[in-house]
């Protein structure tokens, strides 16, 4: 049993290797150079967009954890099902819940159809927001006390990215086949409880300048690609998606609560020194 992890370097990718690396279970970790990595992952280096720069790696694979959103994908489960791969997980998306005409629902259902049509068996997970996206808020925590935060008022049950990597391990063993999993955090939390969160985490007081809605819109606007900047705003402050409500995935798949953003804060605070 071997697995090929995507995304190895990424939040929910470097998770799944931890947690694969933690229950013994070998693995391949896709990168584009050189980086340390986990006894029993062994390096592959490639790029997720261009299947042909790692296809040889696939011989052996059992499972495959993938990224939404790459080129070439049919490519990618062609070169699988020769390989014998048996079963790919993929990091979706909680916007398949809700609306999915937008641009980031789009391209989370295209790779989903796509795994379905291959006849690979699959697990579709559908995570909310990060927990590891309090990070955004790097820059201001450095330069003052005052932090922006839009959606002021829109409760979300963030998700430490390890407990997608723990769910993601038990899929890749064959648990929760041809299913899929809505992942959320043990509880909803407003942006401005988040900050909260955060300054006692860190030892520093913090204040949340909650952004108006026009504030919100030329920030989203002004960071991103337009269509992705409306399909946040739709989601966030039109309530096209619920990442409000807790499930109880993560302990149904893994045994134990999902865990809080306290903890997560708690072993990143260095990175907001």
């Amino acid at each position: 049993m071997t697995m090929l992890i995507t995304g190895a370097t990424g939040n929910a990718g470097s998770a799944v290797v931890q947690a694969l690396a933690a229950r013994g279970v070998p693995a391949r970790a896709l990168i584009r150079s050189p980086r340390e990595l986990p006894a029993g992952i062994d390096p592959v280096y490639g790029d997720l967009n261009r299947p042909d720069t790692f296809a040889d790696a696939l011989d052996g694979v059992t499972g495959i954890f993938l990224l939404s959103g790459y080129d070439r994908l049919d490519e990618l489960l062609a070169n699988a099902v020769r390989a014998g791969v048996q079963r790919v997980v993929v990091l979706s998306s909680s916007s398949l819940d809700g609306e999915v005409t937008n641009a980031v629902a789009a391209y989370h259902l295209a790779t989903e159809e796509a795994v379905r049509a291959s006849g690979l068996q699959w697990t579709f997970l559908r995570p909310n927001s990060f927990m590891s996206n309090t990070l955004r808020w790097l820059d201001q925590v450095r330069a003052g006390t005052e932090i922006r935060v839009q959606f002021p008022d829109v409760p979300v049950s963030t998700i430490h990215p390890q407990d997608i990597g723990d769910v993601a391990a038990h899929a890749l063993q064959g648990e929760q086949e041809n299913a899929v999993l809505r992942l959320t955090g043990p509880v909803a939390l407003t942006p401005v409880e988040q900050v909260a969160i955060l300054g006692e985490g860190i030892g520093r007081p913090l204040t949340a300048y909650p952004m108006t809605r026009a504030e919100t819109h030329d920030a989203l606007h002004a960071s991103m690609p337009e269509p992705y900047a409306e399909a946040i705003e739709s989601f966030f402050g039109d309530g096209t998606i619920d990442e409000t409500s807790v499930t109880g995935t993560v302990l149904d798949v893994t045994g134990r609560p999902a865990r809080t953003l306290q903890a997560w804060v708690r072993e990143n605070a260095a990175s907001f020194a």
